[in-house]
């Protein structure tokens, strides 16, 4: 169920494949061409011998999402680092709106998301309470917290945040054709790279 009455409004996201760890790099080379992007980051504590130090990386390493595709391809194509704009038979694919929503909305919090192992089955839950409400994602059980996993299917990527059990409730998912039933038969895990 999309997070907005009218996704048509919404801009249209398209996810880039990067080279690894360039990501950071290649999202300001795209904003100085004036092409909008998003980067998805969280905060890690890394530990070395001497220090631990806290550091942001990207949430879904080697991808990033930038939109104007279609109209600026010569120019996203250009662009030193950029692999690819993920595609399906040679046309870029827009991300889900709601998948993209989602993201932003959990990536405000930049301490308590993390990359999580990309989902296939499991049960389906809207977040009925709190700054979440509205999105839609998994439930899981991590030590002695839920998380709520949320993934974007194209890329074959998830992240997590911590969520209070109680703040979720349980989505059906019969229903109509939607974007992630889209996403899912076109390819099987990550779409084609244009």
């Amino acid at each position: 169920m999309p997070l907005t009455e009218n996704s048509a409004d919404l801009p249209r996201w398209y996810a880039l494949h990067t080279r690894y760890q360039h990501e950071t790099a290649i999202a300001r080379a795209l904003e100085a061409k004036g092409i909008e992007v998003f980067l998805p980051t969280y905060n890690s504590v890394r530990q070395w011998k001497d220090r631990k130090k806290r550091i942001c990386l990207p949430l879904f390493p080697g991808y990033l999402f930038c939109q104007r595709a279609m109209e600026s391809r010569l120019a996203i194509l250009s662009t030193s680092g950029v692999c690819a704009i993920l595609s399906a038979a040679g046309v870029p694919v827009a991300v889900a709106p709601d998948e993209i929503e989602a993201i932003e909305r959990l990536v405000q919090d930049p301490g308590r998301i993390e990359p999580h192992p990309f989902l296939r089955e499991g049960n389906r839950v809207r977040v009925r309470l709190g700054p979440f409400r509205g999105i839609e994602g998994y439930l899981i059980r991590k030590k002695d917290a839920f998380r709520l996993v949320v993934s974007v299917q194209m890329l074959g990527r998830s992240a997590s945040v911590e969520i209070e059990a109680s703040a979720v409730e349980r989505v059906s998912v019969a229903g109509p054709f939607s974007a992630i039933s889209y996403a899912t038969s076109i390819a099987q895990g990550p779409l084609a790279a244009y």
